[in-house]
């Protein structure tokens, strides 16, 4: 735990939790795993959560709730960017419910602060945030309004409940969740390749946030996300649902060898038994949207009365470092870069890692360097992009 981390996004790290399990490729050369199994691997909070391998430490997939830490950001007055867990996942296999109560009620009590909670779990997440009501149990926002925060605050700031209604920690504790999701934590997914990006995002997507954001570090190879940075809420002409455009299915058509859009909630065009091709161009959306271009799978024209949003609010990007670092292309970044300026999503380049750019007669390419000869700059510039924060 750090309140000045060199971390290029964030301010200060926070572990109330640590340990972890390798889950994708994006894991393999984890720096916490590397310091747990090494430098740390004697402290109490990291003792026994790595194996010897002939690659070295690797996660065994124990975790451990570092209670002492849980109430750092209490006494933390000077508003800052905390990155939750940085040396474990706060949605990971092992980890209780109730650990992650505890973590989102010093969340909301701690409102002067912006936590960034970054998975590779977004299933977990979404399951734990959207837990509906049921055998006698509250959703999740009632049950940590009442019975986790009462919990937390009597071990860590005994006697709120004696003080009057409008005193300091009762009043605290009284507006913890009077806002949801809570606005002072940004909602965030690792997607080190394309494949992590389709498995990753639309489950983030789907988990209610105030800020949503993907890490792409490291990254390992070119990913699009287009389909989620530039989208619109529509409403399907044949059921009158509405839905967004990313997540309808395309349904090939024969007229101009283009794509029109299935509304997910009827499959309204010319798929559905009955439908005629006359019947799907006329259905479409309202307002209506053109047709989808079969080559980049995206609207060519977007009817000017549809506002094109995105759902993603913040995009870091960064090359690996260390030892066996794998190296990050210019144009897998570049293109990241782009797509978040057309879209008008806040980019910050973190790092090129242990790979710099060079060139010769024979174009780009990658050498080995060390972090600081690598540096941060894309194109010679520096990107530091954030969201707007929320409160």
């Amino acid at each position: 735990m750090a309140d000045n981390t060199k971390i290029e996004w964030t301010d200060a790290t926070w572990n109330p939790i640590t340990g972890c399990s390798i889950v994708s490729p994006g894991c393999t050369n984890c720096y916490a795993m590397k310091l747990a199994g090494t430098r740390l691997r004697h402290h109490p909070s990291r003792a026994g959560l790595t194996k010897d391998s002939k690659a070295g430490p690797v996660w065994t997939g124990e975790v451990r709730f570092n209670r002492e830490w849980l109430d750092q950001p209490l006494r933390w007055r000077r508003p800052r960017m905390i990155f939750v867990c940085a040396h474990g996942d706060l949605f990971a296999e092992g980890v209780p419910d109730e650990w992650i109560d505890q973590v989102f009620v010093v969340m909301a009590l701690s409102p002067q602060h912006t936590f960034q909670v970054l998975t590779k779990r977004p299933e977990r997440m979404r399951a734990y945030l959207t837990r509906p009501p049921g055998n006698g149990l509250q959703d999740v926002r009632n049950h940590l309004a009442w019975e986790a925060t009462s919990n937390v605050m009597n071990a860590y700031l005994p006697g709120w409940k004696t003080e009057a209604p409008d005193g300091p920690r009762r009043s605290l504790a009284i507006n913890a969740f009077t806002s949801w999701p809570l606005p002072n934590v940004w909602l965030g997914v690792s997607v080190e390749d394309q494949k992590r990006a389709e498995e990753r995002i639309p489950v983030l997507l789907d988990t209610p946030a105030a800020i949503r954001w993907i890490s792409a570090e490291p990254l390992l190879g070119p990913v699009d996300i287009g389909r989620w940075t530039a989208t619109a809420e529509v409403t399907c002409k044949a059921c009158q649902q509405q839905f967004w455009l990313h997540s309808a299915d395309p349904c090939e058509h024969e007229a101009g060898g283009s794509w029109t859009l299935a509304c997910p909630h009827c499959a309204g065009c010319r798929c559905k038994p009955g439908w005629t091709e006359a019947d799907a161009r006329a259905m479409s959306m309202e307002p209506p949207a053109d047709w989808i271009d079969r080559q980049v799978g995206r609207f060519t024209k977007v009817h000017p009365t549809i506002k094109m949003t995105s759902l993603i609010h913040w995009v870091v990007v960064g090359g690996e470092s260390g030892h066996g670092a794998r190296p990050m292309q210019p144009e897998w970044a570049e293109s990241l870069r782009d797509q978040c300026a057309a879209a008008g999503v806040p980019f910050l380049f973190k790092q090129w890692g242990s790979h710099k750019v060079t060139s010769d007669c024979n174009g780009r390419y990658m050498i080995p360097a060390t972090k600081k000869e690598a540096g941060r700059l894309l194109d010679g510039i520096e990107h530091n992009g954030f969201p707007e924060v929320r409160r």
